[in-house]
This record gives C-alpha cells, sequence and structure tokens, in this order.
C-alpha cells in the first residue's frame, strides 16, 4: 500500500476536522479529525525530519488551527482554513514528504 503523504494527512485533517465541525455543529468530532491526522503524520514526521522536525511540524499544525479562527473572521472561515491547510502542507512537504 502507498503511503499517504503527510502533507495530505495535516491539510486533510485541517478541512476535514472544520467541515465535521461545520456539518454536525460539534467542535470536538472536528478537533478528533484533526488529532487523528496529525497523529498518524507524526511517525513519519519523526522519522524523517528527527523529534525537533516533528515537534516543529506539530506545533506548525496546532498553530494553523489556532490562526485560521481570527484569520476567518478578516477572510471568511473557509478561505481562512484553506489558507492555513496549504501553509501546514507546504511546511510539511517541504521538511518530509520531498525526502521521504
Amino acid at each position: 500500500m502507498a503511503r499517504i503523504p503527510t502533507s495530505l494527512l495535516v491539510a486533510s485533517g485541517l478541512t476535514g476536522g472544520f467541515a465535521l465541525a461545520q456539518a454536525t455543529k460539534k467542535r470536538q468530532l472536528g478537533g478528533l479529525v484533526f488529532i487523528a491526522a496529525v497523529g498518524a503524520a507524526v511517525p513519519r514526521w519523526r522519522k524523517v525530519a528527527g523529534v525537533g522536525g516533528a515537534v516543529a511540524l506539530t506545533g506548525l499544525s496546532a498553530g494553523a488551527m489556532g490562526a485560521s479562527h481570527p484569520l476567518a473572521k478578516k477572510i471568511g472561515a473557509w478561505p481562512s482554513v484553506a489558507a492555513v491547510s496549504a501553509a501546514a502542507a507546504a511546511a510539511s512537504w517541504a521538511l518530509v514528504d520531498r525526502r521521504s
């Protein structure tokens, strides 16, 4: 089975988590999707980028989720989620996926 790129995992966790939270009106479900996606990416992040890289990418992903909230007030919810998802995915690709 082909490995799913970690950039796709983190982007899917952010966008899929938001979509689920919005559809169900249960933010916790969206958070679980996000946590599961990032949790699935962490082992490969650690293997390729080391512990420091995995910590940095985990923090960046969590920060992206947090940053999407105030950004949404300026540009709208979906554009905000798209922007932070793209940023987190790009970092994951640059540090891990293109090297593995």
